[in-house]
């Protein structure tokens, strides 16, 4: 006996991509009548309600439910309380998802006995332009990611410290919670922190693979690492540790950059180092941006690329310290409820 499905979406202004995702997930390969569909929609002020709407006229398994607060964390707790299935198979409406996903993780978590399954995020340009070229393959690779496996992918399958999205048990929201509403961004390695510390385990099934579409320009590059480095601390703090040792690179080179303001006072050989240092670091992005740049037979990239990795890296790093400070020594919690899109 097939296992009922439940697909929750969170959503907010993704009138451009939301029909997209729908439709991939309406055309898997998991029998239809075992799966529900549940949009919660964060108060959109474009068509994202209306393209929903339409596809709910002849697919009567897609619903759609308010998201009053607007973020994340919240929508993705409405549709878990609205969820019927057994199963609750997380999307994002910036991907696309391939025929077999629904099946391939109900087949490895069972065969696992995980509690969370996923696949790897295979990301695409938001469009042609040289800047979201640049920008998808900036945060698909080892720089500028770290060695995030469902960034960079997986020979086989593995235990993991988190997966994109997810497939988990019904029963497991209650055993241990929903998804932290304080948490704007990171509430994903919240929750995955949560099911690791007790006792849970995490799986990466490299062949099931998402298409994910990244952002467009450099101020939502920016923005997107700015929040994520910022809600990082937050997450550690509620967790009682961190739960991988790469989230400290970006801070850490970001302490090294305003370490510069002490150089006037110091022997001009550790002046000398300290460039040479930042020289290298800046050498490796040139590098790195041109072997990308000509793997894609774009020349015009290496005016990207190595810029893109400072950026994601100094974001980062400033969100990162800055929520820091005001977790661990101002004892505030940072975001607020319309800091960020529901997605």
């Amino acid at each position: 006996m097939k296992k009922k499905v439940s697909v929750i979406i969170p959503t907010r202004n993704e009138a451009g991509y939301i029909a997209g995702t729908l439709e991939s997930v309406l055309a898997q390969d998991y029998p239809s009548e075992f799966v529900e569909i549940i949009v919660a929609d964060g108060e959109s002020d474009d068509d994202t309600r209306k393209v929903v709407e339409e596809l709910m006229v002849d697919h009567p398994n897609v619903k759609l439910i308010p998201n009053p607060e607007r973020i994340v964390p919240y929508a993705l707790n409405y549709a878990i309380s609205a969820a019927k299935g057994e199963l609750i198979v997380r999307m994002d409406s910036h991907s696309n998802y391939p025929k077999n996903y629904i099946t391939r993780l109900v087949e490895e978590m069972d065969r696992l006995k995980s509690d969370n399954v996923g696949g790897v995020c295979i990301t695409l340009p938001a469009n042609e332009g040289l800047i979201p070229t640049g920008i998808a393959l900036a945060i698909s690779h080892p720089l500028g990611i770290g060695d995030s496996s469902f960034r960079i992918g997986s020979g086989k399958i593995k235990e993991v410290d988190t997966v994109p999205f997810g497939c988990f048990r019904r029963s497991l929201f209650d055993e241990i919670g929903l998804f932290d509403t304080d948490l704007i961004r990171n509430q994903d390695d919240e929750f995955n922190g949560r099911i690791v510390k007790n006792g849970g385990k995490i799986h990466l099934i490299p062949d099931v693979q998402i298409k994910y579409f990244a952002r467009a320009n450099l101020r939502s590059l920016s923005k997107m690492f700015y929040q994520y480095g910022l809600f990082k601390p937050l997450v550690n703090q509620k967790l009682g540790a961190p739960a991988t040792s790469r989230q400290f690179v970006p801070p850490l080179f970001v302490l090294y950059l305003f370490s510069a303001l002490s150089l006037p006072f110091l022997p001009m050989y550790l002046t000398l180092i300290w460039s040479l240092l930042l020289g290298l670091y800046f050498l490796l992005c040139f590098f790195v941006g041109f072997r990308l740049a000509l793997s894609q037979k774009r020349p015009a990239l290496v005016f990207i690329l190595p810029l893109l990795f400072p950026i994601i890296h100094i974001s980062y790093g400033w969100g990162y310290l800055k929520g820091f400070v005001m977790v661990f020594l101002l004892g505030k919690k940072p975001g607020s409820r319309n800091f960020a899109p529901s997605r």
